[in-house]
């Protein structure tokens, strides 16, 4: 009999989000196990060094990083919701170890579907505010909008492009962009961008 690959019927996108889910839940325990042993070593009674205050911010910054990527890269079933208090968590953990500010101003339980799509778009933009700024989440009639502003925003339209099936070579780094449109479509959705010298938004 012919070798079949199991779940045949998975298609690449589930895949991608698949590994993403495995890879952010085998790296979520050991970075909790560092933060908890820097914990431990802070109660010795010593006055914790700058070596100890480094390893702290680097540990709660990699968590804060590894939970926001679990969203936007894992897997999130159709009937799972997260709520207003949980997202808005996350986002405040990664504001506190970031040179930007993540708003979360939709109200109640929201599908991990959508907030899935919200993350991506969130990094998405981040790319246009190099400096640091503000990343904000809201409601917009029966879908959602995401908006970037900063003084020194620094938008590249030809990445922004790709959101509307422009070819171009992605980095690591852009890999949301080719992400974005393509989870977009799974969930019947349009992607409206626009990028200006304070920023930009992106409505789904």
């Amino acid at each position: 009999m012919p070798f079949e690959t199991a779940n045949a019927a998975t298609d690449d996108d589930d895949l991608t989000a698949l590994v993403g889910s495995r890879l952010c839940h085998d790296l979520i325990s050991p970075i909790g196990a560092i933060g908890n042993g820097v914990e431990l070593l802070s109660m010795t009674g010593d006055t914790p060094g700058p070596e100890l205050e480094l390893i702290t911010q680097s540990v709660a910054a990699a968590n804060a990083r590894v939970k926001f990527f679990r969203v936007a890269f894992g897997r999130a079933g159709a009937e799972q919701q997260l709520g207003e208090a949980e997202v808005a968590g996350m986002l405040g953990e990664l504001s506190a170890q970031s040179r930007l500010d993540y708003e979360w101003k939709v109200p109640g339980d929201a599908p991990r579907t959508e907030v899935k799509l919200a993350f991506l778009a969130m990094l998405c933009l981040e790319t246009a505010l190099p400096f640091g700024g503000t990343l904000r989440a809201l409601p917009c009639g029966d879908g959602w909008m995401i908006t970037a502003r900063s003084e020194k925003a620094r938008p590249n339209r030809e990445v922004f492009a790709v959101l509307d099936g422009a070819q171009m070579e992605l980095t690591p780094a852009r890999v949301q962009f080719a992400m974005l449109p393509r989870e977009a479509a799974r969930q019947g959705r349009r992607l409206d961008w626009s990028v200006d010298a304070e920023g930009g938004t992106i409505a789904f």
